[in-house]
Order: structure tokens, then sequence, then C-alpha cells
């Protein structure tokens, strides 16, 4: 079963901000990274649930993408009946645990 992938504002604000921070419009290899870590996100259109829960909130799963140091977390939650991925917020690994507000 193929799910729809959205990718919320906050989300579409996380990659923004990242891409400047990573300086992808200067530089080929960062680029390639972060259209690869859009790709991965865009795989969770197939089984979803094979990313692991949270520890903040069982409600939530991630997905990791990157090597250390630079691992990103992709935040998302799956609705099951609808079909539906919601990606809702990507993050660096090493930052604080992620909380409700950081859904706002």
């Amino acid at each position: 079963m193929a799910y729809v992938v959205r990718i919320t504002p906050r989300a579409r604000r996380d990659l923004a901000n990242l891409f400047r921070y990573i300086n992808a419009e200067d530089s080929e290899s960062a680029q390639r990274w972060y259209k690869g870590l859009r790709e991965a996100a865009l795989t969770l259109e197939e089984l979803p649930s094979r990313c692991p829960v949270t520890p903040e909130n069982p409600q939530l799963r991630q997905m990791l993408y990157g090597r250390k140091p630079h691992i990103y977390r992709v935040i998302f939650r799956v609705l099951e009946k609808e079909e539906i991925v919601n990606v809702l917020h990507v993050r660096h690994g090493a930052r604080r645990k992620f909380t409700a507000s950081d859904l706002r």
C-alpha cells in the first residue's frame, strides 16, 4: 500500500534553513546530500512503519539520514486509515529532544 507523503510547512522551513546552513546553493556535494535527504523522506510512501518510534513520543516515528556527525532526523506521523505520512520536522540528530512545542 502506498502512502501519500505530505511535508508540513514547519518541515519545509526546516529544509529551507538546512539548505542555507549547509550552503547547498554553492556546493555541488551539499546539493547532492540535500537532495538525498529529501528523496529519503519521500521513500516513506512505502512501509513508513519500518522506521522506529521517537523516544519523545510513541505516536511519532523517525528516519535517520546521513553519517556521523551529520545525522538528521526526519520526524513524522503515520495516519494509517487515511494512508498519509505527515513529515513534521527535520532536525539535526544532536539537537535537544523534540517537544510538542516544536510543531508550532
